[in-house]
């Protein structure tokens, strides 16, 4: 099975440290970028920024791939550093995890075997 087929899509995950006066330029940057990743990346397929409720200086992103040989293609890519450059530049810590989606659930169905 090709890395585009179903059943090898992948999730990225960052937690990431954005200090409070630095929340509005991590929010702008995101902004600028978020619609270039989404209409134009290959692979690319949906991310989310999410804030805790109990830290708010902890942020989670979230992005799904058709695989992880798409982000990975990407993310070596060398207009992605400089894309992606105002976003990192807000964060005090960052940890990346990359996951290949094993089962998925959605409403009454089950996707197994991923």
């Amino acid at each position: 099975m090709s890395g585009d087929e179903a059943g090898s899509r992948a999730r990225v995950v960052f937690l990431v440290r954005v200090p409070l006066d630095k929340t509005d330029e991590f929010l702008r940057a995101y902004e600028r970028i978020r619609y270039d990743v989404a209409d134009g990346v290959p692979g690319h397929i949906v991310d989310q920024v999410c804030r805790s409720r109990h830290d708010p200086e902890q942020w989670l992103i979230t992005s799904e791939w058709t695989s992880l040989e798409r982000f990975e293609e990407w993310e070596r890519d060398p207009g992605h550093r400089e894309l992606v450059r105002p976003l990192s530049a807000c964060f005090s810590e960052a940890r990346s995890l990359r996951f290949d989606i094993h089962t998925e659930t959605s409403g009454e169905t089950v996707v197994a075997g991923r």
